[in-house]
């Protein structure tokens, strides 16, 4: 969704602006009505793999605390360009909640579209919604051993080339899984177009061997930046999902391959 459609449409009852931006730039302004949730709200936060996929309960708490309901039409932003706005939708998705959108290039686009912003936080009433866990968007690291040597079968490494080859390393091992492909997250961000997804993003991803011929599991280190390459596959109609142990799990368990 762009950020002038967004604007046409904040008067609607059931929407849900969730905005995971920064809390600072949050309070200094935000769009209006929007409600800021907090990234650590989507992550189980337990070492070595802080990113897995909080347990039902905690779900459950977050999505009542922010008004979810099953009519919702919930839009995503944040301030970084996708990150943390793509791990939200994508818990959406895990939870069975696909009524939703991503506003394109988050809040760099709207206020560089010289929309309105506001400082007051909105009024919420709390949701009884009952959740449960869809696993179709989710790959584990034994589902992703199963598969390697799969010609069908693609890992997207969204990390740094550095963090790829092992030169920076953040756990036990460096390196990556054998076979993946790394296409740093922010390679799909056009910053001449405030962050919005980067309109060749299908043909460039082709390029480097990401394609509809393929099922796609991406990760980077907590699945935080794969949030995005999650939400940009997922955009582009690609059969995608996330490995949310990433690489803070991967390079910490015993058994798992690596190459450099």
């Amino acid at each position: 969704m762009e950020a002038e459609d967004l604007a046409a449409e904040l008067e609607h009852e059931a929407l849900l602006v969730v905005d995971l931006s920064a809390s600072q730039n949050y309070l200094n302004g935000h769009i209006p009505g929007a409600l800021h949730l907090s990234f650590q709200a989507l992550m189980a936060g337990t070492p070595p793999a802080p990113g897995k996929l909080p347990d039902l309960d905690q779900l459950t708490r977050v999505f009542r605390a922010i008004g979810l309901r099953p009519e919702t039409h919930v839009v995503a932003c944040d301030d970084e360009g996708g990150g943390w706005a793509g791990r939200f939708l994508w818990t959406l998705e895990v939870i069975g909640h696909h009524n939703y959108s991503y506003l394109n290039g988050g809040m760099r686009a709207w206020c560089g579209a010289g929309l309105p912003l506001a400082t007051e936080k909105p009024q919420v009433t709390p949701s009884e919604i009952d959740l449960s866990i869809n696993t179709a968007a989710i790959m584990d690291a034994q589902q992703i051993q199963a598969q390697l040597g799969n010609p069908d079968f693609l890992v997207w490494d969204a990390r740094s080339p550095q963090e790829y080859r092992g030169e920076r390393v953040l756990a036990m091992k460096g390196g990556h899984i054998p076979g993946a492909i790394n296409c740093e997250w922010t390679q799909l961000m056009d910053s001449q177009r405030d962050l919005r997804i980067r309109t060749d993003a299908r043909a460039f991803l082709a390029k480097l061997g990401i394609d509809n011929k393929h099922t796609i599991v991406t990760h980077c280190q907590s699945h935080h930046r794969s949030g995005f390459t999650w939400l940009v596959g997922t955009s582009l109609g690609l059969d995608i999902r996330a490995y949310p142990g990433s690489w803070s799990e991967w390079g910490n368990l015993p058994d798992t391959p690596v190459e450099p």
